[in-house]
């Protein structure tokens, strides 16, 4: 397997190109090779593949991720594969980076740097410069493909050089006469090909030629830039002035670009003002150490509440010490509060760090420890500043502390970071509110001393309103600033409003900032205002614009209007496309603010809000299973300006669901916890699919406890049964099998005493998959017969398929192989005529598995992949590592190792993600391949 980059993208194998898909997928494959062996997050994918990254980027992203990785698992299965796996956040190619082009091309341009002026430097740096095909990346378009082509060329340029000057060592300068010609024509101001050219012309015919070509550069640099030739080019040319060998012996290695000096500190706050003592304490860390002689890294904790100005702080000091490390000065903002919570990885930052830092991404290793002991090393003995701003934990932290005691780390947080305290040393500084003085004096920058001193009690008094919050005296001088009103009036706003946001974390001190954001609220045109009050009332991280219209009763064309309204206010922030979110300060203001309009249009608004979810969330489960029973609990019809969404297909619905994943379950509880259960339990119903096929078990236990508790008070016997079977179902997988055992017994009981045979016929194939795993297949038998002869009494077609499936694999475990192929053979057609895709799925598996073990090896591997083109289809990630699991046993039985280890590796791959116990067989398999 082969992936060609140093012109257009494509792929091959065994001497036949691939079909690497059209341009978007191109783009998609281009940005993992160019980080193979790393993973690549599914954000920096989007940015790099698309330049104003459209809503439905994420689905085109999976689609085209399931097409390259078709196309990688069909390519070279015996040979050396290449494989796209999924892990956390993001995707990695797993590929020998030698056989990307542009890695191997720099790989052999280091390889050569380490060798002699012998025929094999010669030759590494031949075979590299044979690589190059045309433009970079052809047919790409947008910034990254434009920037990687860039460093590309640049390094191609390198290694010409390095080629050309090789080949001179080694007697040959006029194999590279032409192309050396045709490089200066196309850039003819970059000296090091000039210098190169001339070596090679002085050695093939002597000085004539070389110094006319030496002339024709000098007057274009003239004539162009206005400026002589620099002193490599002047240094070559007086050697070749001189005759004899010399410029020979001076053939260069390619020129280093030097490695930058890092001045990544954010602008310093203007008028910045108190905190002298906090100043000084840092002041203090350039000549502290904890001996004699430095041995280890300073490091220093800012920490305090939200507001308070840690930031504001360390930026300042930053700047003030910025000439102590003549090295440079790094900053990340880890974004540990962050309110979207994108909180960054210590993976995302070491990157950024070593970006900073001049590393080519193709010398950036592929694990994090790998990454942080090269950032260290370019640390060691340097006088740096590292800050490292909006820390969540000490555990962000550490990857990104430098080793060197010539450095200085800084870092802020809400977290007091104990455990960087107690175990690395770090020197705590708590940060509290202003004192009054220092607020005094903040308002004084900020307003002026004369507009202070005329209104001394006003001034008092705003000072005490905003509780000595740097956060809260801002927003008030901006006010002042804003206005010619007296500061008196301002006074008197700040003290009428009595009522407190809650502290953001436990043991924060209370801040008193509602005033300061009605403000912005007053500028707002009634129906923006109305619509941010009631966003107070949304209970998940972010608000998409039809979830936005439902909570206001309006139409999506006019909430999208007041979104952008409230969007260019700050009051909201569109952090992805057509999703918004707002600060946590200003959402329990909103949410304040909603519930003074009254019970009712809280109630009314949250009934509305619940309908949209609720509605949209059905459709979608009916979208991804059509045929799943029906409802227990009807819907009723929805509120008055709802807009529940539409979703036409299973690719749209499972979007729906990957977007509001979060906000869903955030609504089940909300729903509960304000007395819909009807909501709360549908909402449980409606997400089951979708988290049981994802492997999402943790939250799906969670939703079906609150939906089993909204049944019991509900009374609705059914409703508690599906309960019990659900949550059964889910510590199965999780391998708690007391647990489930009583959940079904306790759904059993109810479907008894109600006389659903079909509630009961669903409960006895639940036992049936308990008693599979664990391990008494003929128990398990026994109830998918019990449910099987009670699907027959209910003409339950569909019930009857999953029953028969069910028997025919307890049937197999037993070893009966042959029954066990024809009771599934008769569970097809039914799954088939049902369009059942998933049930489809299951019965294949069980078909592949009694194949395997007859010894029908190709029958079981085809009845396998039947089995996972429809999982995939269907998204149901852990039984489609359990398929994986099978095939690679097959492949195993087969003799062909090299598949098995392929269908082993991505199964652990999905297993590993979900966090299943599961993992553990598939990683004894591979363990023991390889011993």
């Amino acid at each position: 397997m082969q992936i060609r980059m140093l012109g257009p993208v494509q792929a091959y194998a065994d001497g036949r190109d691939l079909d690497v898909g059209p341009r978007q997928q191109r783009h998609v494959l281009a940005v993992l090779a160019v980080d193979a062996g790393r993973v690549v997050t599914t954000e920096a994918l989007m940015d790099r593949v698309w330049e104003q990254v459209p809503s439905g980027a994420r689905r085109a992203l999976h689609v085209h991720v399931t097409r390259i990785r078709r196309m990688l698992e069909q390519a070279d299965p015996a040979g050396a594969p290449a494989t796209l796996v999924r892990r956390s956040g993001g995707y990695l190619l797993d590929v020998d980076p030698d056989r990307v082009d542009a890695h191997r091309m720099s790989r052999l341009f280091e390889q050569a740097r380490a060798a002699g002026c012998d025929d094999r430097r010669a030759a590494l740096l031949r075979e590299a410069v044979g690589l190059w095909r045309a433009e970079p990346l052809g047919g790409l378009t947008g910034s990254w493909a434009a920037r990687t082509r860039e460093r590309w060329r640049r390094r191609y340029l390198d290694t010409v050089v390095a080629w050309a000057d090789a080949e001179v060592c080694v007697g040959d300068p006029g194999a590279v006469i032409g192309t050396l010609g045709d490089l200066t024509d196309e850039h003819p101001l970059v000296e090091p090909l000039a210098a190169a050219l001339m070596r090679a012309l002085y050695a093939a015919s002597g000085q004539a030629e070389a110094l006319e070509h030496y002339a024709r550069v000098r007057r274009h640099l003239v004539d162009e830039l206005g400026v002589d030739p620099g002193p490599e080019l002047q240094a070559v040319y007086r050697a070749i002035l001189r005759g004899g060998p010399d410029p020979l012996h001076a053939a260069a290695t390619p020129p280093e670009y030097p490695a930058p000096v890092p001045g990544q500190l954010p602008a310093d706050v203007a008028g910045f003002t108190g905190r002298t003592g906090q100043l000084a304490a840092l002041d203090a860390l350039l000549t502290q150490h904890p001996g004699p002689a430095p041995t280890a890294v300073v490091i220093s904790a800012v920490c305090g509440t939200a507001g308070v100005g840690k930031t504001a702080l360390a930026v300042h000091w930053a700047h003030t010490v910025a000439n102590e490390f003549p090295d440079g000065q790094l900053y990340v903002n880890l974004r540990g509060f962050d309110p979207a919570g994108r909180v960054t990885t210590p993976a995302e930052a070491v990157r950024g760090l070593l970006d900073a830092l001049g590393v080519p991404p193709e010398r950036v290793p592929s694990t994090l420890d790998a990454q942080t002991a090269l950032y260290r090393s370019l640390l060691a003995g340097k006088h740096v500043l590292v800050l490292l701003d909006n820390a969540r934990d000490a555990e962000q932290v550490r990857p990104l502390l430098p080793g060197t005691p010539t450095a200085l780390a800084l870092v802020t947080s809400r977290d007091q970071l104990t455990p960087l305290v107690a175990v690395d040393g770090a020197r705590p500084l708590p940060l509290d509110v202003l004192s009054t003085d220092e607020a005094l004096h903040l308002l004084t920058e900020r307003l002026g001393a004369q507009r202070i001193t005329a209104e001394p009690v006003a001034v008092r008094q705003i000072i005490a309103a905003c509780a000595g919050l740097p956060l809260a005296l801002s927003i008030a001088a901006a006010r002042a600033q804003q206005s010619t009103f007296a500061l008196a009036t301002l006074a008197t706003e700040l003290s009428q409003a009595t009522d407190r946001l809650d502290a953001l974390d436990a043991g924060d001190p209370t801040t008193d900032v509602r005033a300061v954001f009605s403000w912005s609220c007053a500028a707002l045109h009634a129906p923006a205002n109305r619509l941010f009050r009631l966003l107070g009332l949304h209970p998940g991280p972010d608000v998409s614009i039809p979830a936005a219209a439902s909570i206001a009763g309006l139409p999506i064309r006019q909430a999208r209007r007041l979104l952008t309204e409230l969007t260019r206010a700050n009051l909201l922030v569109e952090h992805v496309p057509g999703r918004y979110t707002m600060h946590d300060l200003l959402r329990a203001y909103a949410g304040d603010l909603a519930h003074t309009t009254g019970p009712d249009q809280v109630g009314r608004a949250t009934a509305r809000l619940l309908d949209h979810y609720t509605h949209t969330a059905h459709t979608a489960n009916r979208r991804i299973y059509p045929a799943r029973d029906p409802i227990q609990v009807p819907l009723t019809p929805v509120a008055p300006g709802v807009s529940p969404e539409h979703l036409a297909d299973h690719q749209q619905a499972m979007a729906w669901l990957t977007a509001e994943q979060s906000v869903l379950l955030a609504a089940v509880r909300h729903a509960a916890d304000h007395g819909l259960d009807a909501h709360a339990w549908q909402l449980a119903w409606a997400l089951d699919t979708f988290l049981h096929r994802l492997g999402n078990w943790h939250d799906h236990v969670a939703v079906w406890e609150i939906a089993l508790h909204a049944a019991r008070r509900l009374d609705d016997a059914t409703a508690q049964a599906i309960a019990h079977r659900r949550l059964a179902s889910t510590h199965t997988q999780l391998g708690r099998h007391t647990d489930a055992n009583t959940h079904l017994e306790h759904a059993l009981d109810l479907y008894l005493r109600t006389g659903d045979r079909g509630g009961q016929a669903h409960t006895q194939r639940n036992l049936a998959y308990l008693r599979q795993r664990q391990g008494d297949p003929e128990r398990a038998l026994h109830h998918a017969q019990q449910a099987l002869a009670l699907y027959q009494l209910t003409s339950d077609h569909c019930g009857q398929a999953s029953a028969l499936n069910e028997v025919g694999w307890c049937r197999a475990q037993l070893g009966d192989y042959a029954q066990a192929i024809i009771d599934c053979a008769q569970a097809l057609p039914l799954f088939q005529r049902a369009a059942d895709h998933h049930g489809q799925a299951m019965t294949w598996d069980s078909l592949g598995y009694a194949h395997h073990h007859i010894g029908h090896h190709d029958q079981a591997v085809d009845c396998y992949e039947r089995a996972l083109t429809l999982l995939r289809g269907v998204g149901d990630r852990y039984n489609e590592a359990d398929v994986l699991t099978h095939l690679g046993d097959t492949h195993r039985a087969a003799g062909d190792p090299a598949a098995a280890r392929i269908a082993w590796t991505q199964a652990l791959t999905i297993l590993t993600d979900l966090e299943h116990p599961d993992a553990e067989a598939v990683r004894a398999r591979l363990s023991a391949r390889e011993a």
